[in-house]
């Protein structure tokens, strides 16, 4: 009730887009709070050992399958989802050890950005409709977010387990309102992938076992933020020059070609190139380590982690630097043999 005036279940879901766009967010729409689908998968997923390290997506998993038993009052869930996409400074000059960040973790930590938004949301829904109950969450609540923004009609979930929208792309960052609110659901999103397999063809660690199938130890997400340990001189290779994070899969998707850039000041880089100096990284001290990764989702990776990611990126850049020498100089002498088909004897003896 607004002003005294009862409103239909319909009218309350456009008002709380309306006010959700507003804020900020790029998209809104609303499902069910119906138990997860894909129940079996998960479990079997877990089972499996395929989420690592990441024990708090055991710890929790009854309520991640269902929203109820993580919040018994949900009716609906309200999901949420904005642009992060940003454009990345090219450099001519040479790099010899500029590794790179993931682009979700160049700007302001989005936990407290979409939270803060996720609770003035929340809070106009309290406020215009008392007595309703609410709960807000992001990636760090037991919710299987993918799957609800999949199911409310955000994007589809691709074949490398990121949520898709046709106009945006993949880069977005996602959040959760769970309303005690019986709303009507929208219509999940329908997949476009096709028959493509760019982001699967692309992970160099051969992480998308499947499509839509993701074994997380060998992502190099997860390698260079979740995974703490020694890691495997294989998977170390094939990092690539990736200090924290990796957009890879994301980068070669179609649907990311045309992705508009995000508005949000918040969102900018800091690293106008998305890379840091791999060799400063791994002799960082404490305080250099507090100052650059401030007020930043970087934060999440210890100092010791972050220093083991760049001296591995740090090894991969200079194999790389003298393998493309090597390829040069092959490709020199080849150039000077087609150019001279009549070599000296004494080359030909050679």
């Amino acid at each position: 009730m607004i002003g005294g005036v009862e409103q239909s279940a319909q009218q309350i879901a456009i008002d709380i887009k309306q006010k959700a766009l507003s804020l900020g967010f790029d998209l809104c729409r609303i499902t069910s709070a119906d138990p997860s689908a894909r129940r079996d998968y998960y479990l079997n997923w877990l089972a499996a050992g395929q989420h690592g390290e990441m024990y708090f997506l055991q710890e929790r998993a009854d309520e991640r399958l269902a929203p109820r038993v993580y919040f018994p009052p949900a009716r609906s869930i309200v999901c949420v989802a904005m642009n992060y996409h940003v454009p990345l400074e090219q450099s001519d000059a040479p790099s010899p050890s500029r590794a790179r960040v993931a682009r979700y973790a160049l700007g302001d930590d989005y936990h407290k950005h979409i939270k803060d938004r996720l609770h003035d949301l929340a809070d106009y829904i309290r406020d215009s409709w008392p007595g309703t109950k609410t709960r807000s969450g992001v990636d760090t609540a037991p919710i299987m977010e993918r799957e609800l923004a999949a199911r409310a009609g955000i994007g589809w979930q691709g074949k490398n387990s990121c949520i898709i929208h046709p106009q945006i792309g993949s880069w977005l960052f996602l959040g959760e309102v769970l309303v005690s609110l019986d709303l009507p659901p929208d219509s999940p999103a329908t997949d476009h992938c096709g028959t493509c397999t760019r982001c699967i063809d692309a992970c160099p660690t051969g992480a998308i076992t499947a499509p839509y199938q993701l074994d997380a130890r060998k992502c190099i997400s997860y390698l260079t933020i979740e995974h703490e340990g020694e890691i495997a001189a294989d998977l170390k290779r094939q990092m690539g020059d990736w200090l924290f994070g990796c957009d890879i899969c994301q980068d070669v998707c179609p649907f990311n070609s045309r992705a508009p850039d995000a508005i949000d000041e918040s969102l900018r880089p800091r690293f106008p190139g998305g890379t840091l100096d791999a060799a400063a990284v791994a002799d960082w001290t404490l305080e250099e380590y507090h100052t650059v990764t401030r007020r930043s989702a970087m934060r999440r990776v210890s100092l010791p982690v972050f220093q083991r990611n760049a001296r591995i990126a740090r090894q991969n850049i200079k194999e790389n630097n003298e393998e493309n020498i090597e390829e040069n100089l092959e490709g020199e002498h080849a150039r000077e043999s087609i150019a001279d088909p009549n070599p000296p004897a004494a080359a030909q003896r050679v």
